[in-house]
């Protein structure tokens, strides 16, 4: 770990931070006015007072050079999209932060969206950078409550790539819009220096159409509602890692890249009304979209460890690398967010499509301690589960 690293980990960690701070002033001796009954308490109180004011504070990126862990979808990446790019591009449509844009063009509401790929191998078991670019899209549209309907491609390829290997790819995004329904209807292609580039990197953009007035976001998430997710977690992350021979590990694993636009179209059109938010669990995993859910809707988030679809290829490379499948990116998983009357409903519509049939319920929102998402073990203990620091899985997707 550089010097670098380990700054941004000390300054993005902001609740370990909490907690060593309130035990410093505990030392000193500031709790001593505390009743002796009521200490523990008033420490935990304490600790989520100050955890709650890091967080309200203002976004700032103290870094002077961009890191790996900017692109994590974790603590710096929140900070650099809040700091740099939403402070200079501020406006109503873009500050919800969702997985899609709702626009409209007259009377038709549409979700737009954009994404960009570099994932190394660019050819993975299960998969490629093609099909993940178009699934990756299409699934961002489709969790936003839209039909997906026409996508971009932007290609910047390294001078010396094999155009054999560009065959493949266009040819893996062809098929993944077909198997979507939709069309690449324009694109762009850039050309860079021979060691300037790590191959091929994609660009896409999509939109599609939001009917019967659907509104989903996780800031309307409430106190009692369900969170279930729609499979095995931590399959592509895994994939990748084992691909790039970085693991001492042999597992017949495949990403789960796959384009969700059918298994969300039946989950809608089963309890449509009684969905509150959906996310794909890309870059940071469930763990992120749990704390997004978390801090846009003021609750808490409660999670049953031993609820969570975890396949054993995967929990043995994590205790490996040392972090919690719950941060590991998925390509073909949703996390969805609904009404507690249909929990068993939406269930059933996960797992009557085969992308689904591993859905299951693993937690709840609570109202308190308002913007932390708590993990309630299989050992009966309770941890935090923040968001992630550093980058332990660069260039996942």
């Amino acid at each position: 770990m550089t010097h670098q690293d380990t700054t941004q980990q000390h300054q993005a960690d902001w609740a370990e931070a909490a907690v060593a701070e309130h035990a410093e002033e505990n030392d000193a001796g500031h709790l001593a006015h505390a009743p002796v009954g009521a200490a523990p308490a008033g420490r935990e109180q304490l600790v989520l007072e100050r955890i709650d004011r890091a967080r309200r504070a203002r976004p700032r990126v103290r870094e002077k050079l961009i890191t790996l862990a900017h692109g994590a979808g974790g603590k710096a990446t929140q900070s650099l999209i809040e700091a740099i790019f939403l402070d200079a591009f501020r406006n109503p449509l873009l500050e919800p932060l969702e997985d899609a844009a709702t626009v409209t063009a007259g009377d038709v509401q549409l979700a737009f969206t954009t994404d960009s790929y570099v994932v190394s191998p660019l050819f993975f078991p299960g998969g490629n950078i093609g099909d993940l670019a178009v699934n990756g899209t299409v699934n961002d549209l489709a969790v936003s409550g839209a039909r997906p309907a026409h996508l971009s491609a932007g290609f910047i390829l390294e001078e010396g790539f094999p155009v054999e290997d560009l065959r493949k790819i266009v040819a893996s995004m062809a098929a993944a819009a077909a198997a979507a329904g939709v069309s690449i209807v324009t694109g762009d292609t850039k050309v860079v220096q021979r060691g300037k580039g790590d191959g091929c990197y994609i660009n896409t953009a999509g939109v599609g159409v939001i009917t019967g007035g659907l509104k989903l976001g996780v800031a309307t998430a409430r106190p009692g509602d369900v969170v279930i997710v729609s499979g095995p977690v931590g399959d592509h992350g895994i994939t990748i890692m084992l691909e790039r021979g970085e693991l001492d590990l042999e597992a017949e694993l495949v990403s789960d890249t796959a384009s969700v636009h059918e298994l969300v179209q039946g989950l809608l059109d089963a309890v449509g009304p009684d969905v509150r938010a959906m996310r794909d669990a890309t870059r940071g995993g469930v763990a992120t979209i749990l704390n997004e859910v978390a801090t846009a809707a003021g609750v808490a988030v409660v999670v049953e460890e031993e609820a969570v679809p975890v396949r054993p290829e995967v929990r043995g490379a994590c205790e490996l690398l040392g972090i919690d499948p719950l941060y590991v990116a998925c390509e073909g998983r949703i996390v969805v967010i609904v009404d507690p009357g249909a929990a068993d409903a939406a269930v059933a519509a996960l797992q009557a499509h085969p992308l689904g049939a591993g859905a299951t319920v693993v937690g709840r929102v609570a109202e308190d301690p308002p913007g932390l998402v708590l993990l309630k073990t299989g050992f009966g203990g309770t941890r935090i589960i923040d968001l992630l620091v550093g980058d332990p899985l660069p260039r996942i997707c």
